[in-house]
Formats: C-alpha cells, sequence, structure tokens
C-alpha cells in the first residue's frame, strides 16, 4: 500500500522520479522510483538536514517546527515534508526546469495526509 501512494506521487508530479519515507533516524522505510541516485543514502542524508534545520528553526530562531524543506542541485533536487513526528516524505524532483515545485508540494502534502492515516 505505501508503494502505491508513492508511486501516484511521482506519476502525478512532473519531473520526478523518485520518492521515498524515511525517518529521522536516516533509515528507509519505504521507496519508489527509478534513477541512478541511491533513494536510502538520500534518506539518510537528508535526515541530518532535517534534524538540523529543526534544531535550528525551533530551537535557536523560534521559528517552529520545520513543515518543508527544499534543497535544488545541479543534477537533482529533493523537497521533504514530516509526515509525523518520526517520518518524512521526500519526492525527488530532476535539477532541470522540467522539475515542478508546485506540484510536488500540492501532491507531497496530499500524500502525506494520506500515509499519515497508514502509519
Amino acid at each position: 500500500m505505501l508503494d502505491q501512494h508513492l508511486s501516484q506521487l511521482v506519476h502525478d508530479v512532473d519531473g520526478a522520479w523518485g520518492a521515498a519515507i524515511g525517518g529521522y533516524d536516516g533509515l528507509l522505510i519505504e521507496s519508489h522510483g527509478s534513477g541512478s541516485v541511491d533513494l536510502g543514502l538520500l534518506v539518510a542524508e537528508h535526515a541530518g538536514l532535517m534534524r538540523a534545520a529543526h534544531g535550528a528553526y525551533e530551537n535557536t530562531l523560534g521559528g517552529g517546527n520545520v513543515r518543508e524543506f527544499f534543497l535544488r542541485g545541479d543534477a537533482l533536487s529533493a523537497f521533504s515534508l514530516p509526515i509525523g513526528p518520526d517520518l518524512f516524505l521526500m519526492v525527488v524532483l530532476g535539477g532541470g526546469a522540467e522539475a515542478n515545485l508546485g506540484q510536488a508540494r500540492l501532491y507531497g502534502l496530499e500524500t502525506a495526509r494520506k500515509l499519515k492515516e497508514v502509519l
């Protein structure tokens, strides 16, 4: 069932080639996608970045919980958002103009809501 949600998300977002559910401990829970980048490695790296962003925003800056996290590189981009206190959803996009961040945000929020009911 988790794979169905992830595959639908990848299908709905222009320029997306992968989606994953990860834990803030860096472990990959479920993934769907194609491409040369290891989604398990992306989850592990982004978990650390998201923990650091959460610490900075909530504790240092007083900005509250991190609700969305986006990194864009030359070859790939990743949009992540929390599913709950221990898990996050990540949509992996190509680095080019075909990557649609608006769709990633819209369909990512919808998918996260559905996953929260299941997990």
